[in-house]
């Protein structure tokens, strides 16, 4: 599939919002989850419940984890992240533009690994999803710095 960034060998960010065709080509590329990050209010090519369907009937697991960059907070970032932790991967993830799912995987990846701030960007820029000139970018930093110290 186009516009897709691999991040690492479980996780791919969709830098789109996927239609129905190319979810059900998840499952054929071998991915086994889909995470959707995608807020109700916004503009959908296929609704979070369709969605959910339509991956569940190709045998994916699916996750609605709504998140509006307003509202990030560190407890939707730990929430996601014990949700990741139990679906299967390879993992798709994805919101309108990339940037939520990049941003909210390389947070998950960070606190996994022991990245710093400075780390978990780079990973995400030398991986195609630069989010060092973006304001999540700098939540994504802060966040990472926080569970390195905790």
């Amino acid at each position: 599939m186009d516009n897709i960034v691999e991040i690492d060998s479980n996780h791919s960010i969709a830098r789109f919002a996927p239609d129905e065709t190319t979810l059900r080509k998840a499952a054929e590329e071998g991915y086994r989850s889909v995470v959707n990050f995608r807020t109700t209010d916004e503009k959908q090519e296929v609704a979070p419940d369709e969605e959910r369907r339509i991956v569940e009937e190709a045998g994916l697991s699916y996750l609605h984890h709504p998140v509006s960059p307003d509202a990030l907070d560190d407890e939707l970032v730990d929430d996601f992240r014990r949700s990741l932790d139990e679906l299967p991967r390879p993992v798709l993830l994805h919101c309108a533009s990339g940037k939520r799912a990049g941003a909210m995987t390389l947070m998950a990846l960070a606190a996994e690994q022991g990245l710093d701030g400075d780390a978990a960007i780079a990973k995400g820029r030398a991986a195609g999803v630069d989010l060092s000139q973006e304001k999540i970018g700098q939540f994504v930093k802060d966040y990472a710095d926080r569970k390195t110290k905790a």
